[in-house]
């Protein structure tokens, strides 16, 4: 470069060095991020925050125990353990496994992971609670009314569980009626469910599997009730019953037909018929009441 007379040399451009020695932040940043990278994950699943792992293993042994032992409250009643919900469970996570399985704890832990519990697998009483507002978040029938007279039709009599049911609490909602005897008839196709059959093809008398107990309620009717079973709590009998809209149908799966006791219950959710409801009866339009096997209520087509 030429200096010509009377000017100066410029000063050369001289960059700043790069900052190479980080501050605290950006350590304490660094090294939580990488104890992330390194910490044991159940089915791949990135852990949320900061929460630790627990072993698939170690996760399998603890609903191993809980499933008999979780204590939890619901309708004021408390409740221990949630085995009485396994099949519900299996239908919500995808999955057949047992509650002590590995598998299973992948499995909750992918359903944690997608409702923003942090991914554990073990079914506590946090996820549970989760559950039960999702399964109730899912049944129709939310604010009942009682339905209007010429809503509801008369149930045939070789339908009930009981023929000799008073006739005024043999009515149901016309359109759920229906749901219920396409849903009853795809059940008799299913050779694994053993059904009896009458000679036209319907469940026979001697069939009590799939009749329905009790439907269409009125309020005078369900008070009632609460009358005649003052300490049964909001969980055993509603003030305000989902069987005022004729919507919500009773329906024989075993053991005592409404009997919440634990040992009834556990009972019910073995039988073939219940096993078979969950998996389909919302194909039918069917949906639960997690705790009560027998109770299922219908949505009706034009409320999609």
């Amino acid at each position: 470069m030429t200096i010509l007379p009377n000017q100066t040399r410029p000063s050369p451009t001289v960059s700043k060095p790069l900052r190479t020695n980080p501050g605290p932040r950006t350590l304490l940043l660094a090294l939580g991020l990488a104890l992330l990278a390194t910490m044991p994950t159940v089915s791949g699943i990135r852990p949320m925050g900061t929460i630790a792992k627990i072993p698939p293993s170690k996760a399998a042994e603890s609903n191993k125990t809980l499933v008999a032992s979780l204590k939890w409250t619901f309708g004021s009643k408390e409740q221990t353990g949630w085995k009485v919900y396994v099949p519900l469970m299996q239908r919500m996570l995808k999955t057949q496994a047992d509650p002590e399985t590995v598998e299973f704890v992948q499995a909750v832990s992918r359903w944690q992971n997608q409702q923003g519990i942090p991914p554990t697998g073990i079914l506590d009483e946090t996820t549970l609670m989760e559950m039960v507002k999702t399964w109730q978040g899912e049944r129709p029938v939310k604010n009942p009314t009682e339905a209007m007279p010429d809503a509801l039709v008369s149930i045939d009599r070789a339908a009930l569980y009981d023929i000799t049911r008073e006739a005024q609490l043999c009515f149901v909602e016309r359109e759920t009626y229906m749901a219920y005897q396409d849903m009853v008839a795809a059940a008799l196709k299913d050779p694994s469910l053993g059904l009896k059959k009458n000679s036209t093809g319907g469940l026979a008398a001697d069939e009590p599997f799939l009749k329905i107990i009790s439907a269409f309620r009125s309020q005078a009717y369900q008070d009632q009730l609460r009358r005649q079973s003052p300490d049964v709590g909001r969980a055993g009998l509603a003030k305000v019953s989902p069987h005022l809209t004729g919507q919500a149908l009773d329906i024989y799966v075993g053991g005592e037909p409404v009997t919440t006791k634990d040992e009834n219950r556990l009972l019910q959710i073995q039988t073939p018929v219940y096993r078979w409801l969950v998996q389909h009866a919302a194909e039918f339009g069917f949906y639960p009441y997690f705790y009560e096997p027998w109770h299922w209520e219908y949505r009706r087509k034009n409320s999609l």
